[in-house]
């Protein structure tokens, strides 16, 4: 196994992926056979630990082990495709899942397999998840007996696509709503979940809403302690806003080399209030751009914090800014919008779309992985260290709550 990451790793694991290729052509090779050998020789996510897809070495140096398989034309897994998985549901299960759910979930999860999903949201609770009603009850039986599910979620990406979902139901309603909730793999497959298409702003339907009318989910399914899914939960949403906020980028890469492009097409379209607009903008993305940066390098060394809530909060307003600003530099070309018809999308992409559609669909950043202003009430009591809003109802039990 290699050494901690250093200046010396970064070649030695270049010489490894060489030697992996020297071995395994990819142009005489299945995909999935390739992306396979790839997992087991510790090349797929190499901060993973030995014989989970990695070797146990930096973050930092997966992007030389990915420009070493480009260069080469070996096949991608299709992060875009698989992004719930590869940004939440894997860090999940790698933090709180048994050695056995590592061994059983990792690998095709990797690999694209298997897609995974969200089951968070529910229509009575969005910004307070802690106050869902999804019940979850056990009954005993041989090998932790299973339990039976049953309840309503909502804004669940890739769920028609899903052969599991990452489900935080309601096990205990006696004690207080934090206290009561577990968490688990809930098989999408099954007859008893049912998905069914949520139309959007835009035209398209990504997000889906869930119902479970007493799924099955087997206790060997259950990840983390009964009744400490809270715990299991804040680590899937700290995960979930870096990923959405924190992704590397270029300088002027993003959104933000969108309007730029723009700007500089469209000359006729300037004024000096436009062009002061996006000068502080482009300063906007490349501060946040270094900020995602040094979260990264953070985030290599541990456990996510609250910091990627702020990484989110800024990646929304930049976001929303420059789809406005894009939009405007369109002229009137940037009214028209055509793109109505109901599709299911199998990856969600601001490129190679119509300025009409980035702007549209730029709303629900500020929505999506935690509304910004319950990520602005994290930021001050998580970061800056500033008093919690009295609550009352986190120690009253669930049952008893006004719903």
């Amino acid at each position: 196994m290699l050494e901690a990451a250093g200046p010396a790793d970064a070649g030695e694991l270049r010489q490894r992926v060489r030697d992996f290729l020297a071995d395994h052509d990819p142009a005489a090779m299945d995909r999935l056979d390739f992306l396979h050998a790839r997992f087991d020789a510790g090349l797929a996510w190499v901060h993973y630990p030995p014989g989970l897809g990695g070797l146990g070495l930096s973050r930092e140096l997966q992007s030389a082990v990915d420009a070493e398989f480009a260069a080469a034309g070996g096949p991608t897994n299709h992060p875009e495709r698989i992004g719930i998985g590869l940004g939440m549901a894997a860090p999940t299960i790698l933090a709180f899942g048994t050695p056995e759910q590592q061994s059983r979930w990792l690998r095709p999860l990797w690999t694209g397999e298997e897609v995974w999903c969200q089951l968070f949201s529910e229509p009575g609770a969005g910004s307070d998840l802690a106050g869902l009603a999804t019940r979850a009850v056990h009954e005993p039986g041989p090998g932790g007996g299973h339990w039976r599910a049953t309840g309503q979620k909502v804004w669940t990406s890739l769920a028609h696509r899903a052969q599991w979902g990452l489900l935080l139901a309601r096990t205990d309603p006696d004690v207080p709503k934090h206290a009561g909730l577990t968490y688990f793999a809930a098989d999408m497959t099954q007859q008893a979940v049912e998905v069914r298409p949520l139309r959007q702003l835009t035209g398209e339907a990504e997000f889906n809403e869930v119902f479970l009318s007493d799924a099955v989910i087997p206790d060997r399914d259950r990840i983390g302690e009964v009744g400490g899914g809270w715990r299991v939960a804040q680590g899937t949403l700290m995960n979930e806003r870096i990923a959405i906020g924190g992704g590397a980028l270029p300088r002027e890469g993003g959104m933000i080399g969108l309007a730029a492009a723009m700007w500089r097409e469209h000359p006729e379209l300037r004024t000096p209030g436009l062009h002061d607009r996006l000068i502080r903008l482009w300063a906007d993305a490349e501060v946040a751009r270094l900020a995602s940066e040094r979260l990264r390098q953070q985030l290599a060394a541990g456990q996510p914090g609250p910091e990627g809530s702020a990484s989110k909060v800024v990646f929304a307003r930049i976001n929303q800014d420059l789809a406005a600003l894009e939009l405007e530099l369109s002229g009137a070309d940037g009214l028209r919008y055509d793109d109505w018809t109901l599709r299911r999308p199998g990856e969600v992409s601001f490129y190679g779309r119509r300025p009409g559609y980035r702007y549209l669909r730029a709303r629900g950043n500020s929505i999506e992985g935690g509304t910004s202003e319950i990520l602005h009430n994290v930021i001050a009591e998580r970061v800056l260290g500033l008093p919690a809003e009295s609550r009352a109802d986190t120690s009253v039990p669930w049952k008893d709550l006004p719903r």
